[in-house]
């Protein structure tokens, strides 16, 4: 489906739909997928966040108990930059590790549908990271949030509905700088934030090799990844790590790998410092912005045409794919 077709898909809706979207089931095309991957509704479902691709995946767990991608979203609008959010009102979309749960879906948001990450987190709180309402949600407009269309939430909503409401306890939801791999470790390697970017590297390492969200905690100040020999063990997000099981040898064996790769891409150069201007947007949304404008962007990811936020912003976007990722 062409962008313009996605974006006309997705321009109207009935005062039916407006008063009961919290209830819109999942669409048949998103059932039909499911199907062809051997999946259903009622299965879990685990969401990873890559603010410079501007993409949202949607992970579904199998019977076998790994997790196959469902569909990838390509998303309209986040603002602020690469880095973890620290105080509100910096305009920064969030990056640490998040649990969504019944509580945080709200099917009357001014975005059409929305459900809440769960910022501040555990441990932003006891670093004193302030800040409310950071959601994933409909339009074209963020300041501090994720913003994937109307037509698109809709499906992601449902999804994380049907799955919470068959008994899955919270959605494990990773929101990345990037996709983590050597290249984009190496390009971005003197940013000030990559250590916490390397324990989110972790996280993101264990879930490609395992296909199964890994096991988290909070301790020393960071994320920290596997099961704690004590369970009983008395920590907090500030204090001292208890004694943690080994990854498994083939996370390690991939994390080092990896990190290998940095170092000799670092010696042939590339390292880059990129700073946007506030946020980024797909570049298929970008193309129609510059095509048709601001107006015309937001009539149609919109039901009610929220503005898309900061267009100009928007277009100074750093990162260009390389046109076959396109």
């Amino acid at each position: 489906m062409t962008i313009f077709a996605l974006l006309l898909a997705g321009c109207v809706g009935s005062s039916l739909e407006m008063e009961s979207r919290g209830e819109i089931a999942i669409p048949y095309k998103v059932t039909a997928l499911m199907r062809n991957k051997g999946v259903k509704g009622s299965d879990p479902v685990f969401i990873r966040i890559f603010k410079q691709e501007s993409e949202l995946e949607v992970w579904k767990k199998r019977r076998a108990g790994d997790y196959v991608l469902l569909k990838t979203y390509e998303m309209c609008r986040w603002s602020g930059d690469l880095g973890p959010k620290r105080a509100e009102g910096d305009r920064q979309a969030p990056e640490g590790i998040y649990e969504v749960t019944l509580g945080r879906l709200n099917p009357n948001s001014k975005y059409f549908l929305s459900f809440d990450l769960g910022y501040p987190n555990k441990l932003e709180r006891a670093k004193g990271y302030s800040g409310t309402a950071l959601m994933v949600h409909g339009a074209c407009s963020s300041s501090g949030c994720f913003a994937i269309t109307d037509e698109q939430i809709t499906e992601v909503y449902a999804l994380v509905r049907d799955a919470l409401r068959a008994g899955q306890p919270s959605v494990q939801v990773q929101s990345l700088p990037f996709r983590m791999t050597p290249e984009n470790l190496a390009r971005h390697y003197d940013n000030p934030n990559l250590s916490f970017w390397l324990d989110l590297k972790e996280a993101s390492t264990t879930f490609e090799v395992l296909r199964r969200p890994p096991e988290f905690r909070f301790c020393e100040g960071r994320y920290r990844f596997g099961a704690a020999k004590d369970p009983g063990a008395d920590y907090g997000p500030l204090g001292q790590c208890p004694q943690l099981e080994q990854p498994p040898q083939r996370v390690s064996e991939k994390i080092a790998a990896d990190l290998s790769s940095v170092e000799q891409l670092r010696e042939g150069g590339g390292n880059i410092v990129s700073s946007y201007a506030d946020g980024g947007m797909h570049s298929r949304f970008r193309n129609v912005l510059l095509e048709k404008g601001a107006e015309f962007l937001a009539k149609k990811t919109s039901r009610s045409a929220v503005p898309v936020s900061r267009p100009k912003a928007a277009l100074s976007d750093p990162y260009r794919p390389l046109l076959s990722q396109q």
